[in-house]
């Protein structure tokens, strides 16, 4: 470990260097267990302008202020139903960040529970913020900054711009418990790509071992890599931050056509090829027009006045086009191809689908 340690300093002086490879590898992977935890909280958004919940429809946010008011000795008699034009029941949502210690601040985002129109000028009360494990890791309480508005008039017109029942409060919880997780004392950290990719993570196990030696780094499937490291937490600092900034060619993405069907937004990747295939493009056009005609007998004959429709029926045909591709055709000579015929993106759809079926596109076909 010592050699190890010695060899994690030699490497800090020549990050500065320029290098060969692609990406960082902090920009391909993350470190198991490194990662952000959700908390939720339940509470009231007190000194709205007549905009909070109708407390006749929202009984709960009623009993909350009720047993507010509890905890500071004030006792409501019973059967009085207070009308809380300006108290909103909220609830609250965080992330915690990796490594977070206590009497740090986090952003909060705080969400209308009931039917308060807005929450334009509130304060949100004192408020716990929980993990999924049930214990109480932050404190949540401040001012709200609410980016949408709305207005009503007199007659019942309203607009509304944006969400007026969401707002945020920046720095708006105080963390009261460390963030679950960490380094612990495992000798053995994981490394997780962002996008499982086998080729990508032989080379990052390849990059670190000729880095710091081999045995170091081990792929363990397509997407994790295991990394030995010093046990000390400190030196374990040092060791990462060596890796993350060791850079990587990640391996090529497969080929993959992606079609938007809403707004027919069509991406293809580099290395989507075409083999050998004929493909022809045309329009045929038919157009329908109803003309009302009027039907009069002559003067002596026995009849009757009557509307009677004339169709017209037009049917344009566009030369169609054909155009061939050689084995082996780029994604630079299909866009060309396309462009020179003006076929539209719809038309596109329909190419690359057909070649799909005929077994000429070496691409896989992705619809969102």
């Amino acid at each position: 470990m010592t050699r190890l340690l010695s060899i994690v300093v030699s490497v800090v002086l020549l990050l500065s260097a320029p290098s060969a490879f692609g990406q960082r590898i902090k920009d391909l992977a993350s470190v198991a267990g490194v990662r952000s935890n959700p908390l939720i909280g339940y509470g009231l958004v007190v000194g709205l302008d007549g905009s909070g919940d109708q407390t006749s429809q929202t009984p709960f946010t009623v009993q909350t202020f009720r047993n507010m008011l509890r905890e500071f000795g004030i006792q409501m008699p019973p059967g009085v139903n207070p009308q809380l034009k300006n108290v909103a029941a909220v609830s609250i949502h965080a992330k915690l960040p990796a490594f977070a210690k206590p009497g740090q601040t986090i952003d909060i985002t705080v969400s209308s529970l009931g039917n308060a129109k807005s929450l334009r000028g509130g304060t949100l009360l004192v408020t716990p913020l929980k993990g999924l494990d049930n214990n109480v890791y932050a404190i949540a309480q401040g001012n709200l900054v609410v980016g949408g508005f709305g207005a009503q008039g007199q007659d019942g017109s309203s607009i509304t711009v944006n969400v007026p029942s969401v707002g945020r409060v920046p720095g708006g919880a105080m963390v009261e418990r460390p963030a679950p997780g960490g380094f612990g004392d495992r000798p053995e950290l994981v490394l997780n790509l962002h996008e499982s990719d086998f080729t990508t993570a032989r080379r990052l196990a390849e990059r670190i071992n000729l880095t710091f030696g081999g045995g170091v780094a081990a792929a363990l499937d397509g997407r994790s890599v295991q990394v030995r490291a010093p046990s000390d937490a400190n030196q374990k600092v040092s060791f990462l931050s060596v890796i993350e900034n060791l850079e990587v060619t990640p391996g090529e993405t497969a080929a993959r056509v992606i079609i938007n069907s809403r707004t027919g937004t069509i991406v293809m990747g580099e290395n989507v090829q075409v083999l050998p295939a004929a493909i022809t493009h045309g329009n045929l056009s038919v157009m329908i027009s109803e003309n009302m005609a009027v039907s009069q007998p002559n003067a002596l004959a026995e009849g009757q006045t009557v509307v009677v429709p004339n169709t017209d029926i037009e049917i344009t045909e566009e030369s169609g086009r054909m155009f061939y591709f050689a084995p082996g055709a780029a994604l630079s000579e299909l866009v060309n191809a396309v462009n020179d015929v003006g076929a539209a993106p719809g038309d596109l759809m329909a190419i690359l689908e057909a070649l799909k079926q005929a077994g000429a596109l070496r691409a896989e076909i992705v619809v969102i």
